[in-house]
Order: structure tokens, then C-alpha cells, then sequence
């Protein structure tokens, strides 16, 4: 299965970018499956039933959340009637929509997770025992190999789907934690929250890809996709503070691409995808 996965939208520049950049990069990497993450899709923050179908026409198959979900009242209604968006299966002060979808594409299918980190974000049940759970409460086999625990040589990761983690984090310490945690027992771990790409896209040693952030789509020349002189002067007069508002300009597009083998599930490509224009 052929996967691409797109980094946080931010407002409606970065929707833009994605309706003319996903239908040729759908094509280029013939891709069966697209995930974006879409929690700043909406003007200002959070997303919105309007940002929500112009992912969706765009070409996306699911729209992944974080800690903005719900930052619209309308959000609630979208998460309850919308079945392609999910919301942090591990979230705590919300109980609206699911924290996870399977999408079944004849051949395959497809299981996407979606998970908050806990630590310098909103409080959430602890996202290790989360997905422990959702995988069923299944317990390690895994021998040991490199001082960690390793799954021996044509081990399954799951013979029921490709499955996806989209791990919504700050902490790049508890993200890597997570990978290593999750190797050999799902296809893709993928980050996602601090809006900046990270040069360590990899297969981790039971045949899980793995990346810390896949970045953000949303104005280039900005602070995180919002407003360089409103963030500037916030950090530098925090007792003056500013409404933040959204940068303007040239916008780029972040994210990977991975390829999963449909026998074992283990990823055999994984990929840095980016589009400036």
C-alpha cells in the first residue's frame, strides 16, 4: 500500500496549497491512500466543516487531529457526522467523534490512530496505554536482538491491515519513544504538531517507518504559519501581548510518502515530500 501523509494544515493558505498540490503528488506517487492532518485548517485555528470537505475534494482519504480539534464549537457536530475525521483516540476532555478509522480499499485496508503526546500538551489518558489497548492489549514476543525488543526475521506485523499511528506530540523524546515502542507492531508512526520537517525519516529495525514531524503546509516565510511580527513581539513582550494572526506569502507543502508491504506490513520505503511554490 502506497501512502502519503501530509504535514498540519494551517488556515486556509494552507488548504490552498494542498487543492493544487495533492491531485498531481496523488498521481506522481500513485498513491492509494492520503492522510492529512487538518487541526489548523480553519481560519485562525481548529478545523470546520468548510476546510474539512476542501481536504476531502482535494484528494484526502482521512483527516487526522491534535490538540486544536475541538478549538471550534462547530467541531463537535463535524467529529459526530463526518466518518474520514478523527480526533486523539487518547483525548480526556473530549468525548465527540473517534480517536480512530479502518477504510477498506478491496485489496487491503487501511486502520489510522490517532494519538496525543503527554508531555507539554493538554492532558490526555497516557498515550502508550492508549494504543496498547487499541492494539487489542497484546503483549510482546518480540526477541530480543539490539538491547531492545526485535521481531524475528518475516514476522507479521498484522495480517488484518496496514496500520498508522499519527502521533500528535511536542516532546521529540516521547515520539521516538512511541516509534520504538510500536515497532513491529504497525506500519507507519508518524509525528505530527511542531510544524517543522525532520530529517529522520527511517525503517526502524522490526519494519516500522518512522518519523519525528512531517512538517507543515501553510505560509513559508511565518512562525509555525501564523504572523512573524505578532510572534515576534509576543516572545519579546509578554506582558503585551497580540492576537496571533496568519502569515501571508509563499506557502509550502510538507509530508512523506510510505510504501507498506501488503504481506507483512512492514514498510519497505519512506520518504521526505515537499512542495514550495
Amino acid at each position: 500500500m502506497r501512502i502519503l501523509c501530509i504535514g498540519d494544515m494551517v488556515s486556509r493558505e494552507g488548504v490552498e496549497i494542498l487543492e493544487r498540490s495533492l491531485p498531481r503528488l496523488r498521481r506522481e506517487f500513485e498513491a492509494d491512500a492520503v492522510i492529512v492532518n487538518g487541526e489548523n485548517s480553519a481560519l485562525g485555528n481548529g478545523v470546520e466543516l468548510a476546510a474539512y470537505e476542501a481536504i476531502m475534494a482535494a484528494g484526502a482519504d482521512v483527516v487526522t487531529g491534535g490538540n486544536h480539534s475541538f478549538q471550534k464549537k462547530s467541531a463537535f457536530e463535524l467529529h459526530e457526522e463526518q466518518k474520514r475525521i478523527i480526533r486523539p483516540a487518547n483525548a480526556t476532555a473530549v468525548t465527540a467523534g473517534r480517536g480512530e478509522l479502518t477504510l477498506d480499499f478491496g485489496r487491503e485496508r487501511l486502520r489510522v490512530i490517532n494519538l496525543s503526546g503527554s508531555l507539554y500538551m493538554s492532558e490526555c489518558e497516557n498515550p502508550f496505554g492508549c494504543v496498547q489497548r487499541l492494539l487489542q492489549g497484546e503483549t510482546d514476543n518480540r526477541q530480543e536482538n539490539y538491547g531492545w525488543i526485535s521481531a524475528p526475521d518475516g514476522d507479521v506485523i498484522d495480517t488484518d491491515a496496514v496500520t498508522v499511528v499519527d502521533f500528535h506530540a511536542e516532546a521529540t523524546s516521547e515520539k521516538r519513544a512511541l516509534g520504538f515502542f510500536l515497532d513491529g507492531r504497525v506500519s507507519l508512526v508518524f509525528g505530527t504538531h511542531t510544524h517543522v520537517q525532520t530529517n529522520d525519516a527511517q525503517i526502524l529495525p522490526c519494519g516500522t517507518g518512522y518519523i519525528t514531524d512531517i512538517g507543515m503546509t501553510g505560509v513559508k516565510n511565518a512562525v509555525l504559519g501564523k504572523s512573524v511580527e505578532c510572534c515576534v513581539h509576543n516572545f519579546r513582550y509578554p506582558d503585551e501581548r497580540r492576537k496571533i494572526t496568519d502569515g501571508k506569502g509563499r506557502c509550502i507543502l510538507s509530508g512523506i510518502f510510505a510504501n507498506i508491504d501488503p504481506v507483512s506490513k512492514k514498510c519497505t520505503d519512506i520518504r521526505l515530500v515537499s512542495v514550495d511554490k
